[in-house]
Order: structure tokens, then C-alpha cells, then sequence
């Protein structure tokens, strides 16, 4: 079973048609898609483009990743060298409500503890609000560990 709806290396997401990577989400979607998620979905690839391309590093990007125990989908989990970054999105958001930051850090902890593969991992959690603006990031460490195979995710 595939536990993501979209997945490309960094290099070939950058150079892809949004609609076509909307199209291949919609495609592996068992749910009702609507407006709003579809909508959503385009956000969040244009923002992650626009990230991606101020860094030249190789990696992958997986659209609406199955977070073990949860039963939910994380937006994007992306490996960058030796770190997953574990994206949650909130569309249309200017502020970083509570429970959007227990959200996303819910899901690095499944991560890390119920997906074999992640348990050696580092992973940092990211809360991205659309409409919050410019902010230095908030860093916090929670044990992390150093992470040489990561990359078979």
C-alpha cells in the first residue's frame, strides 16, 4: 500500500505543472475531493516550489503522507539530506493557533515512533501559516539523533 498520494524527487516536482500535480493528488485520493482542498493543495505546492528553489539540495517531496497510529495525512513530508521535515499546512492562516502547532508536532512523534523507518531519523516539524508573513523560525529539540539512512523512506 502507498502511504502518499504524490511523491517526486525535488528536482522533477520543481519542473512539474501544478495541475498535473494536482491531478496525480486527486487521482490517489480516495475521498471527496472539494474546491477548498484542491485550492489547498495548489497553495501549498507554490509555496513549497518557491522554497525549494532557493535551496540546491536533493531530496523528495510526498504530498498527504499517512502518519502511522494517527489515521491521518500529514500535507507534505520532505527529505532534505539527512533530515525529514514534516509540513503541516494551514491555508489561508496568519497565526499559529495551539493546537496547529500540537498537530504537526503529533505527527513527528508518530513518525519517529511508529514508522520503522524513522525511528533512527531526525525530524523536524514545521507549522507553515499561508498568510502569517515573515517570521524567524521557532526552534525546538527533542532529542534529537544523527540520521545516516534516512533516505529509504
Amino acid at each position: 500500500m502507498q502511504r502518499y498520494f504524490y511523491s517526486d524527487p525535488i528536482a522533477t516536482f520543481l519542473h512539474k505543472d501544478e495541475a498535473a500535480i494536482v491531478g496525480e493528488l486527486a487521482t490517489n485520493n480516495a475521498f471527496a475531493l472539494d474546491v477548498t482542498q484542491r485550492d489547498a493543495w495548489v497553495r501549498e505546492i507554490v509555496v513549497l516550489k518557491g522554497a525549494l528553489r532557493a535551496i540546491a539540495v536533493p531530496g523528495r517531496v510526498y504530498f498527504e503522507y499517512s502518519i502511522p497510529r494517527l489515521g491521518r495525512r500529514a500535507d507534505v513530508v520532505l527529505l532534505l539530506g539527512a533530515v525529514v521535515f514534516l509540513l503541516e499546512f494551514k491555508v489561508g492562516e496568519a497565526g499559529y493557533p495551539a493546537a496547529a502547532v500540537d498537530q504537526v508536532w503529533d505527527y513527528a512523534l508518530d513518525l519517529k515512533n511508529f514508522h520503522e523507518t524513522s525511528h533512527e531519523c531526525l525530524i523536524s516539524p514545521v507549522l507553515v501559516a499561508t498568510e502569517a508573513g515573515e517570521r524567524v523560525p521557532v526552534v525546538a529539540q527533542s532529542g534529537a539523533r544523527s540520521i545516516a539512512h534516512c533516505q529509504g523512506h
